[in-house]
């Protein structure tokens, strides 16, 4: 047993690697490595990884008020002076100057000559990814509850990410929240959408319902890509009905239907022979999930197929999106929570699906697919 493990505890690694873990660790070591030829260069990449983990939660704060204060749309009209852009945000010249100077060091702005600030190839991308500066200004929400992160782990957080979204809990929203719960995913499911068809191949489905498609917006984008697929929507009956001037404005009106419900209350309706659950599973726990793929199960006829499409955990290789991100933003909503591509191959056959499939996902910081078919009898 390591001298590491707790009482009780069978440790989960060798000893040696205790023993290297303990020598790194010691400041003599660390002196002659950063001296040591062959080993400065990789204490100096260390060195630096570590003070961005330090530095973070600071860096994740300048990107957030650029995104507030408006200061990157403003600068994709073009350079301006810090004084210009502080007048704009209403910030104190000096204070501004700081936050630019940040900026520029994060790589989402370019410092010019006469103390003109232009913004960076990474900053414009950003602006342009659809929801994304939405979904930043929103996170102001998760950071307080992650303000004491020793509180948080230990569950003695009553988060506030959870009253942002009460429609996980089956709760009422009255029209303003099912108007900013929708237009938040309408904006971020154009990528998801993007990546969804790219890996997952729907020629061979006939009509497809979306169950928890919010307003429309994947749906309308596998419209565009299928001209002939007819297309159903099953939603909240709060949320549901805005996808109908959506579909209009497409021309897709006389191929889809719009239907209000909670499959947490009744049966999913039938005559569709593909499902889709767009970033819906890890929103709710193991039992909701299981009940869930059981009524997507009953609805689908014999050789039906299954498409889920969310950010997933790395499972046995950890990953920073999945596993350093959304498993903590799931905990918050204190409903949900992130699931490897495995777990969720394993809740589709506890249903009854077969064939189940992981494809490789295009990138799994945008989301992740698993493909299930229903078996004949």
């Amino acid at each position: 047993m390591s001298d590491s493990a707790l009482p009780g505890e069978i440790s989960a690694r060798p000893a040696g690697s205790a023993w290297l873990a303990r020598l790194v660790a010691s400041r003599g070591f660390q002196t002659w490595a950063a001296r040591f030829p062959l080993t400065r260069r990789l204490v100096r990449r260390e060195g630096e990884a570590m003070f961005d983990l330090l530095a973070g939660f600071c860096h994740s704060q300048v990107l957030s008020a650029l995104v507030q204060l408006g200061t990157l749309d403003r600068l994709m009209q073009g350079p301006l002076s810090a004084d210009a852009l502080a007048l704009h945000a209403r910030v104190p010249p000096e204070r501004m100057q700081v936050l630019l100077r940040a900026g520029v060091a994060l790589g989402l702005l370019r410092q010019r000559r006469a103390e003109r600030f232009a913004i960076s190839r990474t900053g414009a991308a950003l602006t342009g990814v659809p929801g994304l500066p939405q979904m930043i200004a929103h996170h102001d929400v998760l950071y307080r509850d992650l303000a004491d992160p020793v509180a948080f782990f230990r569950g003695e957080v009553e988060t506030e990410l959870a009253d942002f979204w009460p429609y996980v809990f089956g709760g009422e929203m009255d029209g303003a929240q099912a108007q900013t719960y929708s237009q938040l995913m309408a904006d971020s499911q154009r990528l998801v959408a993007e990546d969804t068809l790219a890996t997952v191949d729907l020629s061979n489905v006939q009509h497809l319902m979306d169950v928890g498609g919010g307003s429309g917006a994947f749906l309308a984008e596998v419209g565009v890509a299928y001209p002939a697929l007819r297309l159903t929507l099953f939603d909240l009956p709060q949320v549901a009905p805005q996808a109908e001037a959506r579909f209009a404005r497409a021309g897709m009106a006389e191929r889809t239907e719009i239907v209000g419900g909670s499959f947490r209350e009744a049966a999913l309706p039938e005559g569709a022979d593909g499902i889709s659950l767009i970033r819906v599973l890890y929103d709710h726990s193991d039992e909701t999930v299981k009940t869930l793929l059981a009524r997507v199960f009953a609805a689908l006829p014999e050789g039906g197929r299954l498409i889920i499409s969310e950010p997933m955990t790395g499972g046995a290789r950890p990953s920073r999106a999945g596993d350093g991100y959304f498993a903590l933003y799931t905990m918050a909503m204190r409903t949900g929570r992130a699931r490897s591509a495995h777990e969720i191959a394993a809740l589709c056959e506890v249903a009854g699906f077969a064939d189940v499939q992981t494809p490789r996902a295009r990138r799994p910081f945008v989301t992740s697919c698993v493909v299930a078919t229903k078996p004949s009898a």
